[in-house]
């Protein structure tokens, strides 16, 4: 959303996003049938998955915590989740949450693998992870996560803390940059509006922008 009002105002052609669930932002009239056609033939460049859990190797659970098919606690289940993280290029995870219960050393259930076999036909998977705390990146060669900035107000130490699983980290960890006055009156105007759609309850915890007096 962010990117296309970037484009839009510099008058550039805009980026074509979906938001499933959403009327006025989801060009697709056949719901999960087009977007998973549009994903198989390489059309989409990249696709924004979360999990109840995601592990160090980028496995992802949507199904439960606990044994299977015992669960503690039932999710909405898979959908297309393996499917997507095959064949789509850039797979960005995200969580608001970031505590050990979220971020576990190995999932309950894999709804989908972060890596594969190299005898497993696959162009997609884990590119990066996004959390109310910190920014990492994923190697795929190596099955890992490598911290790449914490975001401000927190340390590399409330991460680590936070994180059930292992990771790579530099021995400084940048602070994430802060939005310039622009990028952020875009985030909290445009953006914050279009959000509030189809996710109106994350919308109403982001602040308004406000014209400086």
């Amino acid at each position: 959303m962010l990117v296309r009002a970037q484009d839009e105002g510099a008058g550039r052609e805009p980026l074509r996003i979906s938001i499933l669930g959403s009327e006025e932002h989801n060009f697709f009239t056949n719901g999960g049938v087009e977007l998973f056609d549009c994903a198989a033939q390489g059309r989409i460049d990249a696709f924004f998955l979360g999990g109840g859990q995601i592990d160090g190797e980028g496995n992802i659970n949507l199904v439960g915590s606990g044994d299977y098919p015992h669960n503690d606690v039932r999710w909405p289940g898979s959908f297309g989740s393996s499917f997507m993280y095959f064949v789509v290029p850039r797979v960005i995870l995200f969580r608001e949450e970031h505590s050990p219960r979220v971020f576990v050393e190995r999932v309950d259930f894999i709804s989908a693998p972060g890596t594969s076999a190299a005898n497993v036909d696959r162009r997609g998977g884990p590119h990066a992870l996004l959390t109310g705390m910190a920014l990492f990146s994923f190697d795929k060669a190596r099955s890992r996560f490598r911290l790449e900035s914490v975001h401000p107000g927190f340390t590399a130490a409330d991460v680590r803390a936070a994180t059930g699983f292992d990771y790579d980290a530099p021995g400084h960890v940048p602070e994430t940059a802060a939005p310039d006055a622009a990028t952020l009156a875009l985030l909290r105007g445009r953006v914050r509006q279009e959000l509030a759609e189809s996710y109106p309850s994350f919308a109403a915890t982001l602040p308004e922008w406000r014209e400086a007096a």
